[in-house]
């Protein structure tokens, strides 16, 4: 193995822990509105983005693996398995699969790459996020708390999102694509 070797595979940690780092700072930013929200899918989207489908996957796992094990991640400065497998924790976990979309999407579009299709891309990502997070808080609440309809459930956890979280994923992109040939031209 050479020296540039290395240099790239020290340069992906970093680029990783950014990532992560990113993420965490994001979600722990909240929005007061009707409903407020954290900039947390404005952190996993930039990270796709800009570092790319496995660098964004793996620091999304990371953030993910830090607040299982209690480091103080998630928004509210919360951690620990109560939260990431409690009855919204579906929305953090859906996250892998907007970054598994989009690494896909990465592999299958390597030389003809698409805006319309990259947006389309996450966009599906999100949807199949709420959709995750949804059957889980609605398995986990019903378990908990009581029966709860997915009407309720997308009611509470999903409309009052839709368009600040679709405001987050173009900011990501308009903002990620002024800074990914940055980051990726240095590999």
């Amino acid at each position: 193995m050479n020296n540039k070797d290395n240099k790239i595979k020290t340069l992906d940690i970093v680029y990783i822990a950014m990532g992560a780092a990113l993420i965490t700072i994001c979600s722990w930013i909240s929005i007061p509105f009707t409903v407020p929200f954290t900039l947390q899918t404005f952190g996993v989207f930039a990270v796709l983005v800009i570092m790319g489908g496995l660098r964004g996957l793996i620091s999304i796992l990371v953030y993910i693996l830090m607040g299982l094990v209690g480091v103080p991640v998630f928004s509210g400065f919360k951690a620990g398995p109560g939260v990431l497998f409690g009855n919204t924790g579906g929305y953090i976990l859906g996250f892998v699969i907007i970054a598994l979309l989009y690494l896909i999407y990465e592999k299958a579009f390597a030389k003809h790459k698409n805006k319309i299709m990259e947006i389309a891309v996450l966009v599906l990502g999100l949807i199949l996020c709420y959709v995750f997070g949804t059957l889980m808080f609605v398995m986990l609440y019903s378990k908990n708390v009581g029966a709860v309809s997915i009407q309720k459930a997308l009611k509470w956890c999903v409309i009052p999102f839709i368009v600040p979280d679709l405001i987050k994923l173009f900011l990501a992109l308009t903002l990620g694509k002024r800074l990914a040939p940055l980051v990726r031209n240095r590999d």
